[in-house]
């Protein structure tokens, strides 16, 4: 059985048991967390997820790794380095009700 969810302006499939990288949420490690955007469930077939809800629990607040931007023009001394760092929160997946 898994479930398709909606946060921040992605969607992901997810099975219990899952640990998942979404867009920073508010809370701090070992806080509950619900997902009312369902798409839908599969479980022996399609079910709509109006009315079902996904929760879990946040493992971790964190930085994904960096990627770097590199500028460059040759012969002319121009060199840019620039970089960015996006926030994100892990989730463990514990239960889909539906």
């Amino acid at each position: 059985m898994y479930a398709v969810i909606a946060t921040g302006g992605k969607q992901y499939r997810v099975t219990v048991g899952d640990e998942i990288f979404v867009e920073k949420l508010e809370g701090d490690a070992g806080q509950a967390v619900q997902f009312d955007q369902v798409l839908g469930i599969f479980d022996d077939g399609f079910k709509p997820g109006t009315g079902c809800v996904v929760e879990g629990e946040i493992v971790k607040q964190g930085r994904q790794a960096k990627i770097v931007i590199f500028k460059y023009k040759a012969k002319k001394g121009y060199r840019r380095k620039g970089g960015h760092r996006q926030p994100y929160t892990r989730v463990r997946i514990n239960k889909i009700n539906g």
